[in-house]
């Protein structure tokens, strides 16, 4: 009796587990995104992404405290990254290493580990509130804060990065939600990056697959279900396939079930083969821009993300060239994701302050003109003018003042200077319209740098 009740219970099981397998099975099934590429590339990108135009990254982490890099490209791209640190501390086959290693003895001594500088990242000056407002008077639309970076010291309190994290050590606060909570209340989107690798994190490097499975996936949905961001940024993804970052179950969950499921974005930086994921993102200029996929371009002002105190004034962008870098982004449909290294303390350095101010300013005056457009894609090509389109209406943003503009294959009912209030001539021949610039003096001219004429009803 007792073996046939044994038997019983044993078939029982086996009959559940198939059911229960059957039903999981077809909830999975019912989803609309699979975890497969063609499944998980077919969802839409969120309107609110392609319509925003403009971002701000915050790279902010233990390497803000040393803030040092070489203005050398002397081991390639990203040479002079101040956020790469600890890395080029110790890779001794690079070039540079020396360099680091001169720096890191003279300012710290020896036997200072890069891990020790969590003593000195306080933020005790870091105003959430100061940065959400600073950010919004840009004139950017969403915010990318790297929530860890390689080194893997979590800017909120994770269970999985236990006394690496800025609540557990450092500054003991949690840095990531309080920017969270007063970017929102600003009215942006938030945004996280995330760095898919550690370097020298022990599991990782002994046991790749169970760092995945216990430690990065965990990690990573946290953070989504704890701040529920907009966009999710991943990088360093270039050591192992989608599969081994079990990529596509993370998107499947993070698109089918999770609290953002119908307006998180993501990259493109989820395979060593980076040519998965949602928008396309390009670096310093570097990768695929396309006119017919959403892509985003990062970079800082300067030359590093990492607040690097090495800088001077030639490596950083002006307000100028970074007006006219927003204008060629977007009128070929692209996204501009603008870089700031805050300091260990939670300042921002003056000078990146006064870039968002000017950009800021100039997006006041003619927004209309990159919010919520799109590319031309039969736009002809014209030296220092380049052009946007929304619905019927057509926008010509010149970069240097012309006294007249011909524009091949073009009819308007009306033109006008955004943030001019005076008439706009214009007139045709042939196919061509041509528009005869106002006379402008220093204290009537609506724009610096740059500026906007809006056609109407040109398509």
């Amino acid at each position: 009796m007792y073996v046939w009740s044994l038997i019983l219970i044993y078939k029982m099981h086996k009959i559940l587990t198939t059911l229960f397998a059957a039903l999981l099975s077809s909830q999975l099934l019912s989803q609309p995104y699979q975890p497969t590429w063609e499944s998980l590339e077919s969802r839409p990108i969120p309107q609110w992404y392609t319509d925003a135009k403009f971002g701000i990254f915050i790279h902010w982490g233990l390497y803000s405290v040393p803030a040092w890099a070489t203005n050398s490209n002397a081991d390639g791209f990203g040479s002079n990254y101040a956020e790469w640190y600890w890395e080029r501390l110790n890779n001794k086959k690079l070039k540079i290493h020396k360099e680091f290693v001169e720096f890191h003895n003279k300012i710290y001594g020896p036997n200072f580990k890069y891990q020790d500088f969590v003593t000195q990242f306080k933020a005790e000056l870091f105003d959430p509130e100061f940065w959400a407002q600073l950010i919004k008077n840009a004139g950017a639309k969403y915010v990318v804060l790297t929530s860890k970076h390689h080194d893997g010291f979590a800017l909120w309190p994770s269970r999985e990065a236990w006394n690496w994290n800025a609540y557990d050590v450092g500054p003991r606060r949690d840095l990531a939600g309080e920017l969270t909570t007063a970017v929102k209340k600003a009215g942006l989107h938030m945004g996280f990056y995330y760095s898919l690798y550690e370097w020298y994190n022990p599991l990782y490097r002994q046991d790749v697959h169970k760092y995945v499975r216990e430690h990065m996936l965990p990690q990573l949905k946290d953070l989504v279900t704890r701040y529920e961001p907009d966009v999710v940024w991943a990088d360093g993804e270039w050591e192992h396939s989608d599969t081994v970052w079990q990529s596509r179950e993370f998107l499947s969950w993070l698109y089918n079930e999770s609290p953002v499921k119908n307006t998180v974005v993501t990259n493109d930086r989820w395979s060593s083969e980076r040519k998965h994921g949602g928008f396309n993102t390009t670096e310093y200029g570097k990768g695929n821009a396309s006119l017919t996929r959403a892509w985003e371009e990062c970079r800082g002002i300067g030359e590093s993300f990492g607040y690097n105190r090495n800088e001077n004034l030639e490596q950083y962008q002006s307000s100028k060239s970074l007006i006219h870098m927003l204008i060629d982004i977007v009128a070929r449909g692209g996204n501009l994701l603008l870089n700031i290294g805050p300091a260990a303390d939670g300042t921002i350095p003056v000078i990146m302050q006064q870039r968002l101010e000017d950009m800021g300013y100039w997006l006041s005056i003619n927004g209309e003109a990159i919010y919520g457009t799109t590319a031309w894609l039969s736009a002809p090509t014209l030296e220092d003018i380049y052009f946007t389109k929304k619905g019927r209406d057509l926008y010509v943003l010149v970069t240097k003042w012309k006294k007249q503009i011909i524009l091949p294959q073009v009819k308007a009912d009306k033109v006008e200077l955004l943030g001019y209030e005076g008439n706009v001539r214009f007139s045709r021949k042939g196919n061509s319209l041509i528009i005869t610039a106002p006379q402008l003096d220093p204290n009537n001219n609506p724009s610096p740098y740059a500026w906007a004429y809006k056609l109407s009803n040109v398509f």
